[in-house]
């Protein structure tokens, strides 16, 4: 199942996308929560409610994609956990050894923008870098959890494009500064139910493409942590809950390890793609 978030009349609420088609749960399941996170914690029976509604939908429920807004699939995640450097060759061109222990940092949910909305550019640095990465979207509160069990707390998988301004990342030590300014995040376009796709999101091709230009072209199985071990390690230490994201690192090929570097400017547009799950685009446009 692929579920999206999408602006309503009255404000946010979920759909379930077939081919061009969503349908509004929260006209086909009034039942169901309007928010992703909540409807992540009513568990399993949410899921299968919604399955049921999207086949038992009429027509005043269903809406074509092009007529929608789409919202980052959870627009404000209590957490955003992000992993650097979980490609060995990425370690390798930024001249790092390959972390024998997840480089974990954080981003806020203000970085965050929806497939198609413009990734900005902001007037202090022209420095904006693009990264392809996997996002793992928890579906059940966690903690503690074995590496053989991680693939029951998750509830999908996402896209995410982790627009990083690399003058700002080498200013401390701490990469955060880098990697948190507004609408430098975009996440989506919808949430691929692990179901849909191998357990682990293994052997899955990841891409970047800079106005049509490959620039990373990687698989998952190349990540140092696998998924599950990354929940695995992450829950030794915190409790995950329904709604947080992992963005686990992306590939090589960035663009300030390029000779020349290659930044992103006004008029591009990036893409990410991950097999199985999708396309998530958007334009660069400058801050006003």
């Amino acid at each position: 199942m692929r579920l999206v978030t999408f602006q309503a009349s009255g404000g946010p609420v979920i759909g379930v996308r077939e081919g061009e088609v969503v349908t509004d749960l929260s006209k086909a399941a009034a039942d169901l929560p309007l928010d992703m996170i909540e409807f992540l914690a009513a568990g399993d029976g949410a899921m299968t409610r919604a399955r049921l509604a999207v086949e038992q939908a009429d027509d005043s429920s269903k809406t074509a994609l092009s007529d929608i807004k789409l919202l980052p699939p959870i627009p404000r995640p209590g957490k955003i956990i992000c992993i650097g450097r979980n490609y060995a060759a990425h370690a390798a061109e930024g001249g790092a050894e390959t972390p024998t222990y997840p480089e974990i940092f954080y981003r806020g949910p203000t970085t965050l923008i929806a497939h198609g909305d413009p990734i900005i550019r902001p007037k202090c640095s022209d420095k904006l870098d693009y990264e392809a990465e996997l996002v793992v979207v928890i579906g059940k509160t966690a903690k503690h959890v074995a590496e053989a069990d991680a693939g029951s707390v998750i509830a999908g998988y996402s896209l995410f494009n982790e627009g990083t301004l690399r003058d700002y990342q080498r200013k401390s030590s701490q990469w955060t500064i880098g990697k948190n300014f507004d609408n430098t995040g975009p996440f989506g376009p919808e949430i691929v139910t692990s179901d849909e796709l191998p357990e682990g999101a293994k052997g899955l091709r990841i891409q970047s493409r800079l106005n049509g230009q490959v620039m990373q072209d990687a698989n998952t199985d190349d990540l140092v942590f696998t998924i599950h071990n990354l929940i695995y390690r992450l829950t030794e230490c915190m409790t995950l809950e329904p709604g947080d994201i992992i963005v686990s690192g992306t590939p090589a090929g960035v663009g300030y390890a390029r000779t020349p570097p290659v930044f992103m400017k006004p008029g591009d547009v990036c893409e990410i793609e991950v097999e199985g799950i999708g396309i998530l685009s958007n334009p660069i446009e400058d801050e006003r």
